[in-house]
């Protein structure tokens, strides 16, 4: 399963029109032939990227079943184009869905982590909206939504995480530099947040009503998550309809959720929508 995984070369798509074009990265595992079930979309959180832990058990998972895998770098992040600076939820959002749109799978799983949680659930509104559907909806041009699996989501971070918290001199900089810089625990290198980032995410902003996702969600949440505070999970499940939603704590799980039984966790939870996805596909 390694050398198969090795040996992926990473394809660019051309996203954006003159000055905003920027070539996207994506790794994209064809199915088996004859094997129906839904694509895995692989999304990653705020600095991370398509080659994280995670993101290569999840594409491990699909070469065992022979299924469609596809993961993206956003601009600015691993091996895509663009300024990082650049970067809004916005225009991660149309990266995320131009790469799906390119590859046009039938049926995806959308499987994000931290941010990438706040892009699956956005992307989720945008496949209805453009005509993606449901299981249940009519058939229109795009992928429909059969599952989706949230690790330490961050919906709304920008509104509900970090500007609540923000300290006179951080604010200071966002009014006087357009951004603001934050020690990360994960790399040398500071967090930086830009004006833009926060001002684009209240236009993003999901948890201000129902979010119709269409498809059963599983969150896995850890409960020492020092970045996303588990009442935060609880509180999108308050957001999502009750049918079909699972939230799983990890009492001692932080943010990550990167431990090999953080690892199974998710796969199994992801083996779940699968399951789930092909009952439903199936006749009464």
């Amino acid at each position: 399963m390694s050398d198969q995984m090795s040996n992926a070369q990473p394809q660019f798509l051309t996203v954006g029109e003159g000055e905003a074009a920027r070539e996207i990265a994506m790794l994209v595992r064809p199915a088996q032939a004859g094997n129906g079930a839904p694509a895995l979309v692989w999304l990653s959180g705020y600095r991370s990227d398509m080659s994280g832990t995670k993101a290569v058990e999840l594409d491990g998972l699909a070469a065992e079943l022979g299924l469609a895998c596809i993961r993206l770098d956003y601009s600015g992040h691993g091996l895509s184009g663009g300024s990082f600076g650049d970067g809004t939820i916005s225009r991660w959002l149309e990266e995320a869905l131009a790469v799906i749109r390119h590859v046009a799978p039938d049926r995806v799983i959308l499987v994000g982590s931290s941010m990438g949680g706040w892009i699956a659930l956005r992307l989720a509104q945008e496949l209805a909206r453009q005509g993606g559907g449901t299981l249940e909806g009519p058939k229109l041009a795009g992928p429909k939504l059969a599952g989706m699996v949230l690790i330490a989501p961050a919906p709304d971070f920008t509104s509900e995480l970090i500007e609540p918290n923000l300290k006179a001199k951080e604010r200071k900089s966002l009014a006087e530099r357009g951004y603001f810089e934050e020690r990360s625990q994960y790399s040398p290198e500071p967090n930086i947040y830009t004006r833009a980032l926060i001002e684009d995410g209240r236009r993003n902003r999901v948890l201000d009503g129902i979010i119709e996702t269409g498809c059963p969600v599983h969150i896995l949440q850890g409960m020492k998550d020092p970045d996303v505070p588990h009442a935060h999970a609880m509180k999108l499940v308050e957001h999502l309809p009750a049918d079909d939603v699972v939230l799983t704590f990890v009492r001692d799980g932080d943010h990550r959720l990167s431990r090999p039984g953080d690892i199974a966790l998710l796969l199994s939870a992801v083996k779940d929508i699968i399951r789930s996805s092909t009952n439903r596909q199936m006749p009464a």
